[in-house]
Parts: C-alpha cells; structure tokens; sequence
C-alpha cells in the first residue's frame, strides 16, 4: 500500500488515521482515509458530496469512532487530491458518471485489505447519496444506510431545467463539454461566499473550518461542475428514478432549507423505499452533518442507533 497524505490538521478527527493512495481498475489514481479501532463493531464507508474531501469527515469519524465504528472515507476522481481529470484542476469533471463505481469497488478492496471488521455501514452525503444508491443497486455488502441529502435530483428553477438538459447535451455533441458550467466558478464555493449567505450550514464554527481547510490546504479546493459532468449527472439521477429501491435499510435526511438538491426526488424516493424512513429536518441545510453540535449529535445518535438495530 502506498502511503497518501492524510492532513490531520484540519481533519479534527480521532487519532490513528492514516490515508493511501489507490489505483482504481481504469486506471486513476484516488485517495482513501481511515480511522481504524480496536474491537470495533463495524466499519461506516463515508462518500462525500462533490467539491469534498477525506478530512471534512474527520468530526463524523470522531463521533463515530466514540459510538464503537471504524470508518473510511473516499477522495472521488476529479476532487480532493485524487486525480483531476482536467488541465484547468478547479473544474468538476467525470468521463462517466458509471466511472465513480471503479471508485466504489476499489475502496471496497481496499477496507477488505485492511482489514476493517465487518459488518459495513454507509454514510452517503449529496453526489455521494447518488454515487451510493447506484452502488447498492448495484450489490454493495453493507447492512445499512444513512442518505445527507442525497444527490437524487438537482434544485431548479422549472424555467432553467430544460435549458440545463440542451446546453449540456449541445456541449457534448458539440465537443465543448469540458467547459465550465455557465453561472459557475473555478473558485471554491466556501471561498467566495459569506457565512450569512450560505446555503450549507448554520453552524459559523463549522463554516470557518470549511474555510480554514482550503486555504491551509488549497489543492483540496473545486468549483463548479464541467458541463459534461452536469449532462452525465442528470442524465444517471433519471436513469435512478426509474429503478426501485435496494433492499437495504435506510435513513434519510433532508432539511427543510434544503436549496442544492430536489426534496421532491427525495421525498419521491422514501415514500415507495422498504424498511426506509425520511427525518425532515426544521431549518436544516445541506450539510446537515456538519451543522450546530446539537444537530449534529441527535443525527449521529439516530444514525447509529439505526445501524445498531440493523447489524
């Protein structure tokens, strides 16, 4: 195993993390971070959300860690300090959203050459809840799940959402589709916007740490999405609502100031999901997991308990 940096740092997490690098089965490089622990009675895969990275999940491996879980946590292709796929580095791309799965299966590899107890859990948050859902389809081997804000439909405007689908299928016939994303930027979210304005937590603390990590560490940073990545994003969200949901048990939340993904997809979703439940968060935003303490802990307790009742 190679050795990768892991910024203990800015991760706030238990000690004992280590992070290495992996090669997944086409080829890329990715980063993968672990907190192991003795006697532990499991182990909880984390998939970011896009634009994240292996530390901002040092405080969820912290609480976890507490309740009796080792855990692990994924730099996606294309963010963190996994490879990017593109010259301009600050842009979010994929070659196809399927390619994220070669990144599932190699990390899945990897906790097993750990040597991480079984049995898995999983804590998929935003682009990593449709990561996710793809992979349980798929046949991942956890017991149990816990959806932040799945990535199962985007939040737009009904005026802009025909506009999204022609300019992003235009850009790949058209052979522009490594282009920025019209409205976006290249700078990272969390850099350019005001604490007061931000639509991903209420907690300030947390906000100056999201700060205080990209600019002590900026190659960790993303902007916004190519406009391939949006085409394939949208185009496998729809592929997903078409299918039924995995038969595994699931625990999903959403808040109510939710403004980055679709609350009706996921509503949609949970209401036809076996053995699923949907916690409606008052006042939540996007990162409910990095939200104020007290919000945060009665998630994590709930998400434990649930994995508890389900191992």
């Amino acid at each position: 195993m190679e050795t990768a940096p892991l910024f203990d740092e800015i991760a706030a997490g238990p000690d004992g993390g280590a992070a290495h690098w992996l090669t997944t089965d086409d080829g890329v490089r990715i980063r993968v971070g672990h907190w192991p622990l003795s006697n532990a009675k499991g182990t909880v895969l984390i998939f970011p959300g896009r634009t994240e990275f292996v530390e901002k999940y040092g405080v969820t491996a912290k609480t976890l860690q507490a309740a009796g879980y080792a855990s692990l946590a994924v730099d996606w292709r294309g963010q963190g300090i996994a490879d990017r796929l593109l010259d301009d580095r600050m842009i979010g791309h994929v070659g196809k959203f399927t390619d994220y799965q070669h990144d599932v299966r190699a990390t899945i590899r990897h906790a097993e050459a750990l040597g991480l107890p079984r049995p898995y859990f999983l804590i998929a948050h935003s682009m990593g809840g449709c990561i996710g859902l793809r992979a349980l389809r798929e046949g991942l081997d956890v017991k149990a799940v816990m959806f932040s804000a799945p990535m199962w439909g985007v939040a737009m405007a009904p005026l802009i959402r025909p506009s999204a689908w022609v300019m992003s299928s235009l850009a790949m016939k058209l052979g522009f589709d490594e282009k920025l994303t019209p409205g976006q930027s290249t700078e990272s979210y969390v850099l350019r916007e005001e604490f007061e304005n931000n639509t991903l937590t209420n907690d300030p603390q947390m906000w100056e740490l999201f700060k205080k990590q990209l600019i002590a560490h900026p190659d960790l940073g993303l902007g916004g999405p190519s406009l391939r990545w949006v085409n394939l994003s949208l185009i496998e969200m729809r592929r997903l609502s078409r299918l039924p949901s995995p038969p595994v048990p699931s625990l999903t939340y959403l808040g109510t100031g939710e403004l980055i993904v679709s609350s009706d997809r996921i509503k949609n979703r949970m209401a036809g999901w076996k053995d699923g439940k949907l916690r409606v968060i008052e006042g939540g935003l996007h990162e409910m997991l990095m939200d104020k303490p007290e919000l945060r802990d009665m998630i994590m307790a709930e998400t434990v308990a649930h994995f508890e009742a389900n191992a």
